[in-house]
């Protein structure tokens, strides 16, 4: 598996994935609506939500990274966010199943479990996979309807699915930008239980999707191991979730968006902490 497409190449998360995949050897093409400013980084600029153009810019792949998307609600009308996401992923599930791509990963959201949690509480903390699946706006709803389609072209087709339910990215600037902005009042980034993940972590986790252990459709979350905060995560769950029951252990500033079945299964191992750079 050799032969990649990584589509919203030209993305935050698209940008390390497909760095990350060529340094491990992989031989990359980056598909995009938009192409890459970088010369040395060339886009196949698509429309993915045509399906001629995305059967086209997956053939002779081996497998695809779908990050493509509008990347989150309000950036452009809410049916518009609903309809791009659904029909270009969509159209790259059917396109990889006419191909016979061995493999798909793509981006889904945290959003989808209840993010942000301003109209419902958490179920539990820390969230993990089992959480029930509450979106709360039109681009958490085409993620849930992305994983619903996934589970049927995986059962058509047999190939895996690998759905990384991705936390909110950073890249290296924001953190001393950022991050101390949230330190004073806990509510600021209560909406997803202070969570992140470095867009090199995002990156390490499709690469890992890649190959790892999985058949059918499958869903991971995947975040920093920590919050973006500097108390101790049980200290903010009682200030400001206090009703929210905690399943299990939690240690210090450990993130509250479960990564446990990323790293049971891919092998994820978060690399990049807001900690190093502040």
């Amino acid at each position: 598996m050799k032969r990649l497409v990584v589509t919203g190449g030209s993305g935050k998360a698209g940008r390390a994935t497909v760095a990350d995949l060529v340094e491990h050897g992989y031989d990359v093409t980056s598909v995009d609506v938009a192409a890459s400013l970088h010369p040395d980084d060339p886009t196949l600029v698509a429309d993915l939500t045509d399906l001629g153009q995305t059967i086209e810019s997956l053939r002779g792949a081996d497998a695809v990274v779908h990050l493509a998307a509008i990347p989150a609600p309000n950036v452009v009308p809410d049916g518009e966010t609903f309809r791009i996401n659904m029909m270009s992923t969509y159209n790259v599930f059917s396109a990889a199943a006419q191909l016979g791509l061995e493999r798909v990963v793509w981006a889904s959201s945290e959003t989808l479990i209840g993010i942000p949690f301003e109209r419902e509480q958490p179920r539990y903390a820390p969230i993990d996979e089992n959480h029930p699946r509450l979106p709360e706006f039109h681009y958490a709803l085409s993620k849930l309807a992305g994983e619903v389609i996934a589970e049927q072209f995986a059962r058509w087709s047999g190939i895996p699915f690998v759905a990384l339910r991705i936390s909110n990215i950073m890249e290296e600037w924001e953190y001393e930008a950022r991050f101390p902005g949230f330190w004073d009042d806990p509510t600021i980034r209560a909406w997803n239980l202070w969570g992140y993940v470095d867009a090199r972590d995002v990156a390490q986790a499709a690469r890992l999707s890649l190959t790892a252990a999985v058949a059918g459709a499958e869903a991971f979350l995947v975040a920093a191991s920590d919050t973006c905060m500097k108390r101790d995560s049980l200290d903010l769950m009682a200030e400001v979730y206090p009703d929210v029951p905690i399943h299990g252990n939690v240690a210090g500033r450990q993130t509250l968006l479960s990564i446990d079945k990323a790293r049971r299964i891919l092998g994820y191992e978060p690399q990049h902490s807001w900690q190093t750079y502040v």
